[in-house]
C-alpha cells in the first residue's frame, strides 16, 4: 500500500511547526516537497529522512 500524500496542514501538525516554518524550509533548506497545482504536498518518509539527516537544524 502506498503512503498517502500530506498537505501543509498535515505536515505542520506532524512536525509541530507553523506554516511559515514549512515554507521557509522549502525555500531555504530544500525540504522534500512536491507542488501539485497550487498546493505543496509531502511524503512522510521523505520528510522523516530529511529531518533525521539534520537538514532542518538551525545553522546560526
Amino acid at each position: 500500500m502506498e503512503e498517502r500524500w500530506l498537505t501543509v496542514d498535515d505536515i505542520c501538525k506532524y512536525l509541530s511547526v507553523t506554516k511559515d516554518t514549512i515554507y521557509k524550509w522549502i525555500d531555504h533548506k530544500n525540504m522534500p516537497a512536491s507542488k501539485v497545482g497550487r498546493k505543496w504536498m509531502f511524503q512522510q518518509k521523505e520528510v522523516d529522512t530529511w529531518i533525521k539527516a539534520g537538514k532542518a537544524a538551525d545553522t546560526k
